[in-house]
This record gives structure tokens, sequence and C-alpha cells, in this order.
């Protein structure tokens, strides 16, 4: 099977509902959060968790996962800016689907607080 590595800043509740899930799943999306939205690297990662999650929840995460890379081929990468600003919209009713196609555990790789500068 071929893998994909795709990354996922989160805040701190967030966080803490991945590492409920023995780190293999990402929670539901709210009712305002109709997309659920992995990036395609860990510099775009890193951005959003610094300039996004650290002002808006005093901290910011990037996790790390690997998906079935076919399980993939159904959603298109989506650029919303510059070089490195690539994404997948999955529909939040497609979460748990998407979930059932990670391999592996997701981990995280970076953190970030508002008491450190990245």
């Amino acid at each position: 099977m071929e893998l994909t590595t795709l990354y996922r800043p989160v805040g701190p509740a967030e966080l803490e509902l991945i590492k409920q899930s023995g780190w293999k799943r990402f929670p539901p999306r709210l009712p305002d959060q109709p997309i659920f939205y992995p990036v395609m690297n860990e510099a775009y990662a890193i951005q959003i968790s610094v300039e996004w999650n650290v002002p808006a929840y005093g901290a910011g995460y990037v996790t790390k996962f690997d998906v079935d890379s076919n399980f993939l081929k159904r959603y298109k990468v989506e650029n919303v800016g510059g070089v490195i600003h690539n994404e997948l919209w999955v529909p939040a009713e497609e979460l748990a689907e998407f979930n059932d196609h990670i391999v592996g555990l997701i981990e995280v790789t970076q953190s970030y607080s508002a008491k450190q500068k990245a």
C-alpha cells in the first residue's frame, strides 16, 4: 500500500481529543466547520499553528500522519495562496471514513505557545 504523509495544525482541545482516540482519529468537526482540511506539507502546518492557533488558543501543534494514497485520490489538492499552501478539503460528513484510512498513529512533530517565539 502506498502512503501519503499529511499534516494538520491543531489547538490544545483538538489535540486532547486526538490523544483520547489513542492517536488514531481526528475528532468530528464542529457545526460551523463543514470541511476538514489536512495540509500537504509541514511548513504550511507550522505557519497555521504559529499565525492562527497560538493567537486563538495560546498554543498550536503540528500533527503528522499517513493515509492510504489510493483513498486520497477522491480529493483534489486545493491551493489557497502561495506555493506551500496546498491542502485537501474533506467534507465533514466524510471525516469518519477518512479516519478509517489513516495508517499508523497521528504524531505531534512541532509545538508552539504564546510564551515562545517560533
